[in-house]
């Protein structure tokens, strides 16, 4: 069971802790974007070598992929909102660190600091959240906003950058994340109910070590293909995490108090939630990265531009997830995401509309009807995944389904980011035959490189180069949005059909006695 001081009744005092809540998830996810556009003036200034440079950009996410579950069912065990002001305090100190590093192994340090911090405060928001509000439809309401944050957080972040960078050096795009830490930290003690559960053990220390070489070695090995393409060295780091993963799996199985408790997925809500949210964050991370690129390198947007062409389908998104706990109030949850996943389909589908002289405006409404159909799904996917839960397992539940959020952006980049290369490649082959042949290879590596090699071109060879290439990297959008789509589709099914069960936001419905008992008591 759980022990705490969460209040039966919600009134002023939850919802000012939901907004200290959600300006530290927003802050968070701010740091996964925000370094972006800053790459450039700290490589002048600081001057990391091309290895340094793809760990400081990419150990911020490792460290909080690998430690998640870990800190998910620390929380349980020492206290979530111990664990959140911990890992705020460590958070703001990082940032400070950040800001004002003077080399290359500082700034690496200091990001890898950030993520162990911010794997505490992601599952411990989460829990907090979902403990705070007893009454199931406020809950359903406050997690949309928690999940509104944290979309948000990630969408404003580049824009957040080019902004302070205008006007400010580097170093700036860290201190943004200080002063809502402050205000954790001073407001959060008085605000925010400790939780945790009353039956903890110890912690494994093996379990974690295999959760953390599994995890990491995974996560590594799928955005070094996605970036570099099939070698062996990242093949390897795959396998092996997975090798790793198994092995955990099964110690988890043998111990009286697991680091993660198996039986989470024997409750249908949670598991057929997590699969649904997984594949679609699949999806969701791959087209962005196919429609960013698009933007660039085929509708020619400066990344300012296209940044700030991808917000209105966030802030879409957004509005979706907030209205959907209403809706879902006098239509049952599975057929409101249902619905919303064949909307977001038919969005994807219409990524077939656009064309390389079509310019940004057919593959942004796209993206904006695709991201609309997505809201119900984060809202109510979550709200029914964590309200099924039993409440003294709520950090390992939420520390899963973000592990599989970070997964997912893994695998998204990699299979679509592949697939799109793919089309891309082959298309693209019968425009190189008069093109010398490092240019060739050049072209043939990826859109980016293609616009490099045009201008080393005569100029009409290379205005046709460019057109190829950019037709050729259409139609790789084209099949992207066909697999997605279809996926969607299929994902629109297994929410209706293994969902079905749940009648209202907060998951109740005819489920059975039986089935309730599957879940960790």
């Amino acid at each position: 069971m759980t022990i705490g001081t969460t209040p039966a009744r919600t009134g002023r005092r939850e919802w000012a802790a939901l907004a200290v809540l959600g300006m530290s998830t927003l802050l968070v996810a701010m740091d996964f974007s925000v370094l972006y556009l800053a790459v450039p003036h700290l490589s002048a200034d600081i001057a990391p070598s091309g290895i340094e440079q793809l760990w400081i950009v990419d150990i911020y996410g490792f460290l909080i992929a690998g430690f998640l579950v870990t800190m998910g069912t620390l929380g349980d065990r020492i206290g979530r909102k111990r664990l959140l002001l911990i890992g705020g305090a460590v958070f703001g100190i990082a940032s400070v660190a950040a800001a004002f590093s003077t080399s290359p192994e500082m700034l690496i340090a200091s990001r890898a600091l950030l993520g162990v911090a911010g794997a505490s405060v992601m599952p411990s928001t989460l829990a907090l959240v979902t403990g705070l509000f007893t009454d199931q439809r406020r809950r359903s309401r406050a997690i949309a906003i928690y999940l509104s944050c944290f979309m948000g957080g990630l969408t404003v972040g580049p824009v957040v950058g080019g902004v302070l960078l205008a006007h400010f050096w580097w170093g700036s795009v860290f201190l943004v994340a200080v002063p809502g830490i402050a205000l954790l930290l001073l407001f959060g003690p008085s605000l925010l109910p400790e939780q945790r559960s009353s039956d903890a053990g110890r912690l494994d220390p093996v379990s974690v070590a295999l959760s953390l070489a599994a995890i990491l070695s995974f996560i590594y090995g799928l955005k070094e293909l996605a970036r570099n393409g099939w070698e062996s060295f990242p093949a390897v780091a795959t396998v092996f995490g997975i090798a790793v993963g198994l092995v955990f799996i099964q110690r988890q199985r043998t111990l009286a108090q697991p680091l993660l408790d198996l039986r989470l997925f024997g409750n249908r809500t949670y598991r057929s939630a997590l699969i649904v949210m997984f594949v679609a964050g699949v999806v969701g991370t791959g087209t962005y990265l196919v429609v960013t690129l698009f933007l660039q390198n085929v509708a020619g947007l400066s990344p300012l531009a296209a940044g700030l062409l991808l917000v209105p389908p966030a802030l879409l998104m957004v509005i979706g997830n907030l209205v959907s706990p209403t809706m879902a109030n006098h239509v049952r949850p599975a057929y409101l995401i249902a619905g919303g996943l064949f909307v977001a389909g038919l969005g994807y589908l219409m990524f077939t509309l656009s064309s390389a002289t079509s310019g940004p405006a057919m593959i942004f409404v796209a993206f904006c009807v695709a991201m609309v159909g997505t809201g119900p799904m984060a809202a109510l996917g979550n709200h029914l995944a964590m309200g099924s839960a039993p409440p003294e397992k709520a950090g390992a539940a939420a520390s899963i389904m973000q592990t599989g959020t970070e997964l997912g952006l893994g695998l998204g980049v990699a299979v679509f980011g592949t697939l799109a290369t793919a089309v891309y490649r082959g298309d693209v082959e019968g425009a190189l035959g008069s093109v010398p042949p490092d240019l060739a290879d050049a072209t043939r590596e990826s859109i980016d490189r293609a616009a490099t090699a045009s201008a080393q071109l005569p100029a009409g060879q290379g205005g046709e180069l460019l057109a190829a290439a950019r037709d050729a990297f259409t139609s790789g959008v084209h099949a992207v949005g066909i697999v997605s789509a279809v996926t969607f589709a299929g994902l629109a099914v297994l929410a209706a059909v293994a969902l079905r069960h749940a009648r209202n936001a907060h998951g109740g419905g005819d489920v059975s006695a039986k089935e309730e008992t599957e879940v960790l008591v």
